[in-house]
């Protein structure tokens, strides 16, 4: 658990970092513009969007509270894996190493094999 809890956060901080740095020094909408005129760029955001909502099924899926999934998805699909590594690391910390409340959250007992 302490190695996922310090690689959840390390994305947190690279995440934090390359956000910064994407929203002060480019221009969202011009670069935008470049990626959604390469093929290659189209394949990448694809692949990232369909990892967000993958990601977001997730979420979804062990959460107790409609409005805070919903929180939690939009911000996936504006920030990315910045927020999947702060909810990865939030639920971490809250499981405190029991990894069926990591993984299933609501759903904790409730599943059997």
């Amino acid at each position: 658990m302490k190695t996922a809890k310090l690689i959840a956060w390390l994305g947190v901080l690279a995440m934090t970092v390359v956000l910064i740095y994407g929203f002060t020094v480019g221009n969202f909408f011009e670069d935008g513009s470049v990626i959604l005129n390469n093929p290659w760029g189209i394949v990448s955001l694809v692949d990232l969007y369909v990892g967000f909502s993958i990601f977001s099924i997730w979420i979804v899926f062990r959460e107790r509270n409609v409005l805070v999934s919903v929180v939690w998805v939009v911000a996936m699909m504006i920030f990315g894996f910045f927020t999947g590594a702060l909810y990865v690391a939030i639920n971490l910390h809250r499981s405190k190493g029991d990894l069926e409340e990591f993984f299933l959250g609501k759903w904790k007992g409730k599943i059997s094999n």
